[in-house]
């Protein structure tokens, strides 16, 4: 009888021990997916933020495209924010709230980096204006995200098309050619 209840302890023993394994191996599945989880969330962020800037700059092109009106889309940098206004007069220093279509906040996600503009002008600081007419864009440009991981993410702008795209890095911008350079035919 001793030495059955000595292999009833063992067998109790082992079943404990067989479920703290269990257990811990189970710990270390929910905090990976955990990790995995709010790793996709802050992605969605900063997607969702860097999306609605996109369709506030198309916002902007079809606009001014079926009015003939003037819009601009002013980026600061140092808050971390955007408006979209209609433009309703000649002075573009003072912005008006009744011109004010839109508005939106970058978050930690998603921050600015710096803006560079086709003529070779460029911030990373302080304010940038996209200016857009019944013609098109005045210039185009790129607006530089970084997300969490520090990764690039580019919102380019095209004079010569009203498309506003999301490019993922940062490619060069392709910029127009001076007046005097003629391609050779």
């Amino acid at each position: 009888m001793a030495c059955s209840d000595g292999l009833v302890v063992r067998a109790r023993a082992f079943t404990l021990i067989e479920l703290i394994v269990v257990l811990s191996i189970l710990a270390l599945f929910v905090m990976v997916t955990q990790v995995n989880l709010f790793g996709r969330l802050r992605q969605s962020e900063f997607s969702a933020q860097v999306q609605g800037f996109v369709s506030v700059m198309q916002m902007a092109a079809s606009g001014a495209a079926e009015t003939g009106r003037r819009y601009e889309v002013i980026v600061d940098i140092g808050q971390q924010s955007y408006l979209l206004r209609r433009i309703t007069s000649s002075n573009l220093a003072e912005v008006k709230d009744e011109e004010i279509i839109a508005q939106g906040q970058f978050g930690g996600n998603c921050r600015v980096s710096y803006v560079e503009f086709d003529d070779g002008d460029y911030t990373n600081e302080g304010e940038a204006k996209f200016r857009v007419g019944h013609a098109g864009w005045h210039y185009g440009g790129k607006v530089v995200f970084l997300d969490n991981g520090e990764q690039a993410h580019t919102v380019a702008v095209s004079r010569l098309t009203p498309i506003v795209e999301l490019i993922d890095g940062d490619p060069e911008l392709m910029k127009p050619k001076a007046k005097d350079e003629v391609p050779f035919l």
